[in-house]
């Protein structure tokens, strides 16, 4: 009977790592058929969700909602530009798509089109937000 638990649980693994791929492949091919909109809370200095998929050459719409009684930001990029930031002076941010403020109780939108496939992250820079654990990864999908 031990055999059949631990069958049980690796047949429930599976199946969770399928409908997860399945839920990816469906936000991806369904963003061909009109505008990508994808929310993400900010709770507790974490976001939620903390990995996205998107698809690459489309618009895409972050509706970034801060639940938190503090501020927060919500930068995208590659390795280079977050080291960029980690040493950084700016102190607010609303110039570039890519790199929003995200100020207390407050829901800010932003649209940003990804040229090709890649894998990027999202982080705040705050002091101490980072290594709090406000990371989150963007995985931009060929179509």
């Amino acid at each position: 009977m031990k055999g059949l638990g631990s069958a049980r649980a690796v047949l429930a693994v599976a199946t969770l790592v399928a409908g997860a791929v399945a839920a990816t492949a469906l936000a991806v091919a369904s963003a061909a058929a009109g505008p990508v909109t994808v929310e993400i809370r900010i709770h507790y200095s974490h976001y939620e969700p903390a990995w996205i998929t998107v698809p690459a050459g489309r618009p895409v719409t972050f509706v970034i909602r801060n639940d938190d009684p503090i501020d927060h930001e919500w930068i995208v990029g590659d390795a280079a530009l977050h080291e960029r930031h980690r040493t950084g002076t700016e102190p607010y941010h609303d110039s570039r798509p890519t790199e929003i403020s995200v100020d207390a109780l407050t829901t800010k939108r932003t649209t940003i089109t990804f040229g090709a496939p890649a894998t990027l992250q999202y982080i705040c820079h705050l002091p101490g937000h980072e290594a709090y654990g406000m990371v989150g990864t963007l995985v931009v999908a060929g179509s």
